[in-house]
């Protein structure tokens, strides 16, 4: 006789535990990328829990290794009871995390595949009821998750998964992910990211209009404008996205200098040598260090050599001096920065737009010139 609640639990082990694998390694490929996700968690928009950004990296490496080991745990079923009550807890954090986000519209993709699939908040919240319900069937029978070998050779291979997570987290900390998912990876163009397709869905947005009314700040709608008291006058306008349109891969890159953006000039360039450095107060020193000393040899090489950064026209000023930079620093969001490349600094290659090279600052020999 089939026994249906066997078969629906050995369902649920394989899929919860190949899933939380897939989950956790792609997210370890990119620790920091991770790491910004839960800094905007802490962030005042929404849990306003500041004294944790500064953990956010330590609390992205221990939760992504520890995706992977339980999952590794469930599927060899070892320790099935402490596995599976952890992994409940996990899921309960995650679902209350994507329900936070898709309800209250604060966090547009929870980075729960990290780059490499994004999903919007209630897809999120949606995947992790699905999870919760398979878990919930592994918590009701957890007597029925055997052991696949001998306890001892089970902890070797737990013991081995933590180890090698662990080695992993540190190897992509120290030089660049293993595999790029983002935009702006080598090959790419950042031309063609930005490009929006002939007959791509526009954003549907909607406009509210402030005027000040006999004193009092009165709120039209588009509708309204022509309803306007006479000598009422505009205080402000607020625009709320009803629909969201098509948004390319890369749509808020700029190389500005004094309100200019030069972009679409630099794009050109043959040999182009960025080097990426999103806040130069926490930059590496020892990356920096190491700039300009690359500057003069590309030089040499042919290449136009510039920075670009999200700091402030002070910090570019203090670095440059104390560093005795002599290249250009234009500006750039930090959040777009943080997009191209993980360490700050980095240095990229482009030619003609097109990404050849990217390293760490740990890999500046890497580099072929």
């Amino acid at each position: 006789m089939i026994n249906l609640k066997n078969i629906l639990t050995q369902f649920s082990r394989i899929f919860v535990g190949i899933l939380f694998i897939i989950s956790g390694l792609i997210k370890l490929n990119d620790p920091v990328g991770f790491s910004y996700k839960l800094a905007e968690y802490f962030g005042e928009p929404v849990f306003n829990l500041p004294f944790l950004v500064p953990f956010s990296l330590a609390l992205a490496l221990f939760i992504v290794i520890l995706e992977v080991v339980l999952g590794i745990m469930l599927l060899l079923g070892f320790k099935s009871k402490l596995t599976v009550w952890l992994l409940l807890l996990l899921i309960v954090k995650f679902t209350f995390l994507t329900f936070y986000s898709a309800y209250f519209n604060v966090v547009k993709d929870c980075g729960c595949f990290g780059d490499a699939l994004h999903l919007t908040p209630w897809e999120s919240f949606t995947k992790d009821v699905v999870l919760l319900f398979f878990i919930l069937l592994l918590f009701f029978n957890v007597q029925l998750i055997q052991p696949l070998f001998k306890s001892k050779i089970q902890t070797i291979l737990v013991a081995l998964s933590v180890g090698l997570c662990s080695f992993m987290g540190y190897w992509v900390l120290h030089h660049l992910p293993i595999i790029d998912f983002r935009p702006f990876k080598v090959g790419n163009s950042i031309q063609k990211g930005m490009e929006i397709p002939e007959g791509a869905p526009q954003s549907v947005i909607e406009m509210t209009f402030i005027y000040k009314v006999n004193g009092v700040d009165t709120e039209f709608t588009e509708k309204d404008l022509m309803n306007i008291p006479a000598g009422a006058t505009f205080v402000d306008r607020k625009d709320k996205v009803i629909e969201e349109g098509y948004i390319p891969p890369i749509h808020d890159f700029a190389i500005e200098k004094e309100g200019t953006d030069y972009k679409n000039k630099m794009l050109r360039y043959p040999k182009l040598l960025v080097f990426v450095t999103y806040d130069l107060a926490i930059a590496s020193q020892d990356g920096l260090s190491q700039l300009e000393k690359l500057k003069q040899k590309a030089v040499t090489k042919g290449y136009t050599v510039i920075a670009i950064t999200g700091s402030t026209p002070e910090q570019i000023e203090k670095t440059k001096q104390e560093y005795k930079f002599s290249f250009d620093f234009y500006f750039c969001d930090a959040t777009a920065l943080k997009t191209i490349e993980r360490a700050n600094p980095s240095i990229v290659i482009l030619q003609k737009g097109t990404v050849k090279q990217k390293v760490h600052y740990n890999d500046i020999e890497d580099l072929k010139l």
